[in-house]
């Protein structure tokens, strides 16, 4: 495949950025979206120009690293997938790609295609854990009974890798998605009683003081996050706050 490339390039957070056109030639159906861009960046350097600086990690569809803006679509075409797990047999030959950063004030450029989501990291510090009795008298977190039914939910919730899809696919660059996954994957759970009060009222009041937007049910985060973290996790996160915010 041969493949037109239209990346944002910009040098540091402070700098304007523009978008490049660059060319890579027989490009395999089979390749990765990142291994496509290795071969970009092989390409450049041999050129003795400045590679592309994009995030990646475990290529695996773990880590969450691998945030693009890909047409336009977070992570790029299909469903269920990390910008790693795209391959390049979603395009076609002589396709022109338009590839950016994540757009959001929270998530301020680094570099090219590398975005900062320390906000994210902020939000879970707030109150994302649980305290645990370590005195000698604990429980077995495993001899907690508990409905299966909250169990799958817990997990489901807990399945967020923090990609930033959810933001970058809100028109209010909204991160409730996130919020509540993480809100509820306690919530559901007895471990995460103790602290249910002051977690969502302080995860929320972060998530405010980093600048996302609000949620306006649009739907688009669910549909673009990799993880199908589903929107009922912001109805349950609401239904936290307020009862956090009447005692």
């Amino acid at each position: 495949m041969n493949l037109t490339l239209k990346i944002w390039r910009q040098k540091n957070a402070n700098t304007k950025g523009a978008m490049e056109t660059y060319k890579v030639e027989n490009i395999s159906p089979d390749s990765s979206f990142l291994e496509m861009l290795d071969i970009l960046n092989d390409q450049l350097v041999n050129e003795g120009k400045e590679p592309v600086a994009f995030d990646h990690d475990c290529r695996e569809g773990i880590c969450g690293m691998c945030s693009l803006q890909i047409n336009g679509e977070p992570h790029g075409p299909g469903r269920g997938i990390t910008t790693c797990q795209l391959h390049m047999r979603k395009f076609k030959d002589g396709d022109t790609i338009y590839i950016e950063p994540f757009r959001a004030r929270a998530f301020p450029v680094i570099k090219d295609l590398v975005v900062d989501r320390s906000a994210f990291d902020r939000i879970q510090h707030a109150g994302g854990y649980i305290s645990v009795n370590t005195s000698g008298n604990t429980q077995d977190a495993n001899g907690i009974p508990i409905e299966k039914h909250k169990a799958d939910k817990a997990f489901d919730a807990a399945t967020c890798i923090g990609c930033g899809a959810c933001v970058a696919a809100c028109k209010n660059a909204s991160a409730m998605l996130f919020t509540s996954a993480k809100v509820s994957q306690f919530a559901l759970l007895p471990q995460g009683e103790t602290e249910a009060t002051e977690r969502v009222m302080n995860m929320v009041k972060q998530m405010d003081l980093e600048g996302f937007g609000n949620c306006t049910n649009t739907g688009a985060c669910e549909i673009e996050c990799p993880k199908g973290i589903s929107l009922e996790n912001i109805a349950r996160m609401n239904r936290e706050y307020l009862k956090a915010s009447v005692k």
